[in-house]
């Protein structure tokens, strides 16, 4: 049986969330089907990782798998991958990353990581939102089986698109192993100058509206101004939808100077930033799943993210019977707004990502109570338990194979 892989996203040199997930499954799966026939499409593209025989980027794969580049310069998955799987086809084909092509075997499975186009239009060129909504409602018509990356993405999918339930698996994502992070070599050679940053909250992500970088930045706005914190913000990433209103919110706030843009860091930056920053904040409108979360989680950075979409389901929220549980006291602070947390279950505060004042209030108490944001941390820490590459790819595997 040969095994196919769509690879294009997984061995760029700047990778973000689906592209993560992409590399983290296949590296995974070379242990898991290392005696299979299996083969990579990739693009020809500049930015792709060093290609060799046996090698690509950094990663060996076993004698039995090959790369193939498939040379088509524009709608590579409807046009180029489909002649591949035209001219050579194979039993199984893995999509990785939503997009099926329009010739594919019986036998595809395709993974769908969330709907944000839906839920947040404004965030999307009227292009993008139209590609996206045709590709992915195709794409689950097309594909046997889909994997969602959380029960949020599977419901989404089956209310909105009217996908058969028994269709869908959900199979978590996961995060980079701790063991890794604490490996990571402590001597690089950074353009980041980390201790004069210090003390800092900190973002990482695309710089794009539906990450709600704006109310990120009027949040922090609050902070400096009534409750006089020294710290600096890092937004790190690179600009993305959106990004021109992100710069001009930035020269508009008179913080301005302690907003830090440091584009996109490499992996050994990223885990430092994270391992140094005071809180983590994401409170963004909608995750398919919110992998950045469980990264911070796992460097003990106590976390704010938004109360929507899959983010109380991957941080283990349980609600009340009203819904909402009250807030945490604060040990004397001021405090204007509410943000949930619950003692038995969350590992994160959940706020409301449009009002600025509880993304503020959250990160206040974080950096002022001590008792809550031990807490948190060390809530978070048990979280990640949840999740690793190795189960995932371990599951997908049972999904290709399941005939």
């Amino acid at each position: 049986m040969t095994i196919g892989i769509d690879a294009s996203r997984a061995f760029v040199k700047h990778r973000t969330g689906i592209e993560e997930y992409s590399y983290q499954v296949i590296r995974h799966l070379i242990l898991l089907l290392k005696n299979d026939q299996v083969v990579l499409y990739v693009r020809k593209n500049y930015n792709l990782q060093l290609i060799t025989n046996n090698q690509i980027g950094t990663l060996k794969l076993p004698e039995n798998w090959k790369v193939k580049v498939i040379k088509w310069p524009y709608l590579w998955t409807q046009i180029g991958l489909s002649l591949e799987m035209l001219l050579h086809p194979v039993d199984v084909l893995f999509i990785p990353a939503h997009t099926v092509p329009i010739i594919h075997p019986l036998n595809t499975i395709v993974t769908i990581h969330g709907l944000e186009y839906e839920f947040c239009p404004q965030a999307y060129s009227f292009w993008a939102r139209w590609y996206m909504r045709w590709s992915i409602k195709n794409s689950c018509h097309w594909a046997k089986k889909i994997i969602a990356v959380s029960n949020n993405t599977k419901q989404d999918l089956v209310r909105l698109y009217q996908v058969p339930e028994e269709k869908i698996r959900v199979i978590y994502e996961a995060y980079e192993d701790k063991s890794e992070i604490q490996n990571l070599k402590s001597e690089i050679n950074s353009k980041l100058q980390i201790q004069s940053y210090k003390p800092y909250l900190m973002f990482i992500g695309r710089l794009e509206e539906r990450k709600n970088i704006v109310g990120i930045i009027k949040a922090f706005e609050i902070l400096k101004e009534q409750y006089k914190l020294p710290h600096k913000l890092i937004l790190a990433g690179e600009l993305g939808y959106g990004g021109k209103k992100i710069k001009e919110e930035i020269e508009n706030v008179n913080c301005s100077r302690d907003i830090i843009l440091p584009g996109y860091v490499r992996e050994e930056e990223k885990w430092k930033l994270l391992k140094n920053a005071d809180v983590f904040l994401f409170p963004t409108f909608y995750e398919g799943f919110g992998l950045p979360i469980l990264e911070a989680q796992s460097a003990g950075v106590p976390v704010v993210a938004g109360n929507n979409s899959s983010i109380p389901e991957i941080i283990k929220l349980c609600h009340s019977k009203q819904g909402k549980e009250s807030c945490f006291n604060n040990n004397g602070g001021k405090m204007a707004a509410s943000f949930t947390y619950n003692q038995n279950d969350n590992s994160a505060l959940l706020v409301d990502p449009q009002k600025a004042e509880q993304i503020a209030d959250a990160a206040y108490e974080l950096i002022s109570n001590k008792s809550l944001r031990d807490d948190i941390i060390k809530r978070g820490y048990e979280n990640v338990k949840r999740f690793n590459w190795k189960k995932c790819a371990e599951e997908i595997v049972t999904t290709l194979l399941d005939k």
